[in-house]
């Protein structure tokens, strides 16, 4: 959709309202430029549920490729449990089941509590579902809404954010997107921020999965990997990358026919989106360029007529910060984004917020002496959205 309909709410959380005409959403909130430390475990935030063994850290994500579908996530944490999620159109009725899956992993000498995923499918389109999870006095009740069936004339709201942790400023980014109306999350990568603490402390991913339930557990959010979810410690014996990341949040990948958890596409109301790994290998001819080379052949515009793609690092920075780290992706993949005619691309990364015109960098004279990205009508816009709060703050120029 070469029409721009978003409206920047700070500069770390934005609202992306799709449909088939332009449209704009503003806000005159502005989180704070100052860096926050990260809240402390015995905060209210990160308060367990009551209940022994009771599900926490609960998510949502889309479960297949056209919303149809929910994977739901959380984690018992003493001990085993049913994988089971009770749901139906109707409040406290529960009369439909579906069986997950359980796992778990240690890291270093952080062993996870029980993490459970379970896909709920055959889903109507534009429906309040309500749900529980956990059994006896344990047990937990929330809703989520699916979205209207894919179509050109679709609208829905998607808020977008990256780089968020959990300090202070992280819990006022995630306030003001409860109170903006957006009814699910594209979150461009770095989570939790765990791999900030001594040997990766994996109790700060507990405290976050806890610190984002209030939202995540009642609508789905999309989700890519960061650099703070890469997790290699060999020093520690730990060898496999995204580890936690990958154990903790599950995606839809086989839907879209990708190999592999870190890249993926879905499509919602309006939109088809593509998830790419900015960490995972993308040159020529390896899985995820293969993948997307079939991926932008399958976008149907007449019915997604917003095309929209996710990374971490972002292509295009003028800030100090970061610069040029995603210029091999921009290599790889911005003729593609030009050929498809790509809207908007969303990153993270470099801590500050930054929006592009669209502009390219295939085609110019450089015997004019031009040597900057030129106005191209067929790119995208890239918007920059990296800080949702994290303890390292702002980037400075």
């Amino acid at each position: 959709m070469r029409g721009l309909g978003f409206a920047a709410l700070s500069l770390h959380v934005l609202l992306c309202l799709v449909n088939g005409v332009s449209s704009r959403r503003t806000s005159s909130y502005v989180r704070s430029e100052f860096p926050s430390t990260d809240m402390p475990l015995d905060s209210e935030w990160f308060a367990t549920p009551k209940g022994y063994n009771a599900p926490q850290q609960v998510h949502i994500t889309q479960g297949d490729y056209d919303g149809k579908a929910v994977i739901i996530s959380w984690v018992t944490p003493s001990e085993p449990a049913p994988s089971q999620v009770f749901y139906s159109k109707e409040e406290n009725r529960y009369d439909q089941k579906a069986e997950g899956t359980m796992t778990n992993y240690t890291f270093y000498d952080y062993k996870s509590g029980y993490i459970h995923h379970c896909l709920v499918d055959g889903l109507q389109y534009n429906t309040k579902y309500y749900y529980k999870i956990g059994t006896g006095d344990s047990a937990r009740e929330f809703w989520f809404q699916t979205p209207p069936a894919i179509d050109i004339d679709a609208s829905y709201t998607f808020g977008i954010i990256g780089d968020l942790g959990q300090t202070f400023n992280s819990l006022s980014t995630l306030q003001h997107y409860l109170k903006s109306g957006g009814e699910s999350v594209l979150f461009v990568g770095d989570l939790s921020y765990a791999d900030r603490y001594q040997h990766n402390d994996g109790i700060r991913w507990d405290s976050w999965g806890r610190f984002v339930e209030r939202s995540t557990a009642y609508q789905p959010w999309i989700w890519n990997s960061g650099n703070h979810e890469i997790e290699y410690r060999p020093d520690l014996g730990e060898t496999s990358t995204f580890k936690p990341y990958l154990h903790r949040y599950s995606t839809p990948y086989l839907a879209s026919k990708s190999s592999s958890p870190m890249w993926y596409a879905v499509r919602r109301a309006s939109a088809h989106i593509i998830v790419l790994s900015s960490y995972s290998p993308f040159v020529k001819y390896t899985p995820q360029w293969m993948w997307l080379k079939g991926e932008l052949k399958r976008v149907d515009r007449e019915k997604t007529p917003w095309l929209i793609v996710l990374m971490h690092a972002p292509m295009y920075n003028s800030n100090d910060a970061h610069f040029m780290e995603g210029e091999s992706m921009r290599a790889a993949f911005e003729k593609w984004f030009v050929k498809y005619k790509v809207d908007l691309v969303f990153a993270g990364h470099v801590h500050a917020y930054e929006r592009s015109y669209r502009i390219s960098n295939i085609n110019y004279n450089v015997t004019s002496g031009n040597r900057y990205p030129v106005p191209d009508k067929s790119a995208p816009v890239y918007i920059t959205v990296g800080d949702g709060g994290n303890q390292e703050g702002l980037a400075w120029r």
